[in-house]
This record gives structure tokens, C-alpha cells and sequence, in this order.
């Protein structure tokens, strides 16, 4: 954390001087804040997850579940046996908005332990977003492992056409013929607005989504969650992709380059995932939403068909 945090205070954060907030389901040490505090000057708020945001809920099968994550990592699915993840996943989903410490805010940029920046960022993303309509800001789009998600394609469909939703942006993921494409934008790196996870049309999705008890008996991240969501309630003028962010993430980096007179330097030997394999940025750039209306209003048989469709596509796989 804190070699991230050393270059996201000299990439961006010592020319604004934005408070950080740090999160734990365990109380952070006095190591840890003293730490983290000598390379800031901003504000800086240590806060505890409560334990009803980071537990199982009641109507969970814990039978079921531990069945579930046995099975998730006898076939090595990445982080399919790990129940902290899920809790986080979930957490991440449903929750942090809402924790006491988010309340005075209107805007969060998510920055993980581990990642690097490669630009320095002379301008407020926070005010970008503001002054330009601006609700979900993303720099990594790809493909998720399938077998993470099996039903939550579904479930969106179904939620939706419960709600008799109308929407373009949500074609961007896939559609009734071919079912979900497994794009999404990757979480770990967000600037959005607070706003749109506390509004109640988002609750309501999550709510029911956590309803179905597949944060545990699958393994669905908030990545694809926060994506569908965006799919759902979004237009594609609301969400914004920051070219000119240089980020890494594990093994996954856009790299920007402007030249030798740039303010970005990526290193040699990582590679731009923008144009490998997985990578959803072309399709992205491409997607227009002209004649793309979906209207679960009244298209209550199809919706029936693509997920007939989406299930056989993952039962082959």
C-alpha cells in the first residue's frame, strides 16, 4: 500500500490534496497508520467494516456454501475456494457506499494496494466527471472468467424485466440471442459517483442479486455487478474512459504514450493490454447506442429465449 500510495500522491494526489479513506474488516495496526500517514499530507480516515457487511447473511446456506467453495477450488477457479474474497466482492458490491465514513462524500476513486500509476494527472477527475455528466469512470475493460458467473446474467435479465427497465447501454454486454459476452469494466480501478450506488434503482438490484445467495454459492464480483448495473441505469455518455491514466493491475496495464515529451512512462516490460487478447476496449470504442434500445417492457419472450440460449453456452464450456 504504500508504494501505491507513493505514486498516487506524485502522480496526482500532492498537486489536490483529496482526503483518503482506508477500509478493514480488522482494526488497522498503529504500524500500518503511521505508515501509510508519513507519505501525505491529506486527511486521512481509518475506518472498520461492520460485521453485517462482511458476513455471511441468514438466508445463506453455509452447507451449501462450503460445498461450493470445495467444488469452486477443486477445478482451480481463480479465488473460487476463498470466502474472504466473496465478502469482499460483496462488500464491494452493496456496502461501501454506505459505510458512515463514505456519507460526506459525493464522488470516490478506488485505489488498491499493489497497483501503479504511470501518469501524472494535472487536472480533478472528480470535477471532469461533475461538470461533464460523468457517473462511472473506468481505465481496464475485459472478459470475466465464465465460470465465476454462470447465473448472473440471468438474474439481470430477470430483474430487469421485473422492473420493465428500458436501456441501450446493457446491448454493450450482450444480448438475447447470444447472451452475456463477459465484458466489464475491471473495478479496481473506479472514479464514479457515490450517487449512483446510493440510489435506490441500484439497491434494488443488488438487494435482489444478494437474494439469490450466489455471492457464496458462486462467485460473482463487483466488477461485473457495478458493469450490469451501469448497463442497466447508464447511457454510455455517462461513462467515462481515462485514456490518459497509465494504471497497472496484476499482470493487466494501460499503458499510455504520449511520446518522449509526455508526462507518462510505462514501463518496457509491461505490455498494453488495450490490444491483447480479453481485452473489451475496441468494442468499447466502437459501440454505439443508435437503434439499440432494449425495452423489457415488452420484450418479455425474448428475454426467456437469450437466457435459454446464455445456459447452454456456459453448460458447453
Amino acid at each position: 500500500m504504500r508504494r501505491t500510495l507513493r505514486e498516487f500522491e506524485d502522480r496526482f494526489n500532492r498537486k489536490f490534496n483529496y482526503p483518503y479513506v482506508f477500509l478493514n474488516d480488522e482494526p488497522f495496526s498503529d504500524e500500518f497508520k503511521q505508515s501509510i500517514s508519513a507519505l501525505t499530507k491529506a486527511e486521512i480516515e481509518f475506518g472498520l467494516v461492520p460485521q453485517e457487511m462482511w458476513s455471511v447473511p441468514g438466508h445463506v446456506n453455509e452447507t451449501l456454501m462450503h460445498h461450493q467453495l470445495d467444488d469452486y477450488a477443486s477445478r482451480n477457479v481463480m479465488y473460487g475456494g476463498s470466502l474472504s474474497y466473496r465478502h469482499m466482492c460483496r462488500f464491494n458490491s452493496g456496502f461501501f457506499y454506505r459505510h458512515p465514513l463514505l456519507e460526506k462524500y459525493d464522488y470516490y476513486w478506488r485505489v488498491e494496494p499493489g497497483v501503479h500509476f504511470y501518469c501524472d494527472l494535472d487536472y480533478d477527475p472528480f470535477r471532469y466527471m461533475k461538470e461533464n455528466g460523468k457517473e462511472y469512470g473506468f481505465t481496464i475493460t475485459l472478459k470475466e472468467i465464465p465460470e465465476t458467473i454462470p447465473t448472473l446474467w440471468e438474474h439481470t435479465l430477470k430483474f430487469a424485466h421485473e422492473k420493465q427497465l428500458n436501456t441501450t447501454l446493457l446491448r454493450f454486454f450482450g444480448s438475447p440471442e447470444g447472451g452475456y459476452n463477459l465484458c466489464h469494466y475491471w473495478s479496481n480501478f473506479e472514479i464514479a459517483s457515490l450517487n449512483l450506488w446510493r440510489d435506490s434503482r441500484y439497491q434494488d438490484y443488488f438487494d435482489y442479486l444478494d437474494s439469490t445467495g450466489n455471492f457464496f454459492y458462486e462467485r460473482w464480483g463487483d466488477a461485473i455487478v457495478h458493469s450490469l448495473a451501469a448497463g442497466l441505469y447508464l447511457n454510455k455518455t455517462q461513462v467515462h474512459f481515462f485514456e490518459d491514466i497509465g494504471y497497472k493491475h496484476d499482470n493487466f496495464a494501460h499503458c499510455v504514450n504520449d511520446g518522449i515529451f509526455g508526462k507518462c512512462m510505462c514501463p518496457e516490460d509491461v505490455g498494453n493490454f488495450d490490444e491483447m487478447f480479453g481485452s473489451c476496449l475496441s468494442d468499447w470504442k466502437s459501440f454505439r447506442t443508435e437503434g439499440l434500445q432494449w425495452d423489457f417492457r415488452k420484450n418479455g419472450d425474448q428475454i426467456v429465449e437469450g437466457r435459454a440460449i446464455h445456459n447452454k453456452k456456459f453448460a458447453s464450456l
